[in-house]
């Protein structure tokens, strides 16, 4: 069963508190890093906070352990970890300044459901519900890592680009498209295995 209707108005004032504390951290620390870019500092909430947020009802309500593959700044593991506090969720980040402030952002947002890997998503073990890929890398090579790290059962969440057909799913994987909710965004793309 999904979150079928979930939407950011059901957000307890905490959480809504620590979105806002997020975007903070992103404009102040990982903007100056060359973590996000410059000319995202105006639209860190919409390009990329609620962009993430865009595959919370397409978790399974069951997901007990998700990944972030290749998580760069938190996005989009973080937002989803804090709307979400009842995942165990594993950020991967093998850059040492990107880590680092995943480090730096799981401290100051008081998230004991989260945990940085600071090397490659490829050194974990197996078993996760789900895996989230957004600027992970190209879908074929995404479903390479994700479908080791996923149970029999999970899912690859997959944000695809604007042009993305489902035609380009990788073999061995069942694919379907939620569509786009936001003008700058390209479909979220869920897949499991056949």
């Amino acid at each position: 069963m999904k979150h079928e209707g979930w939407t950011p108005r059901e957000l307890s004032p905490t959480q809504r508190a620590n979105l806002v504390l997020y975007e903070e951290l992103l404009l102040g620390q990982a903007v100056p890093r060359g973590i996000v870019a410059a000319s995202d500092s105006g639209h860190l909430r919409t390009r990329h906070i609620l962009d993430s947020l865009r595959a919370v009802p397409h978790i399974q309500v069951t997901a007990e352990r998700i990944v972030d593959l290749g998580s760069g700044a938190g996005l989009p593991g973080l937002p989803i970890a804090i709307v979400r506090p009842d995942l165990e969720v594993t950020l991967t980040e093998s850059r040492q300044i990107r880590a680092a402030f995943l480090e730096l952002a799981t401290e100051r947002l008081r998230l004991p459901n989260v945990r940085v890997f600071p090397e490659p998503a490829e050194g974990l073990a197996a078993g996760f519900d789900a895996c989230l890929a957004r600027g992970f890398g190209d879908v074929s090579r995404t479903w390479e890592v994700a479908r080791v790290l996923l149970r029999p059962d999970g899912e690859l969440l997959y944000w695809a680009g604007r042009n993305f057909t489902l035609e380009e799913a990788p073999s061995g994987a069942s694919a379907r498209a939620v569509e786009a909710t936001l003008e700058s965004g390209g479909p979220i793309v869920i897949m499991t295995r056949q």
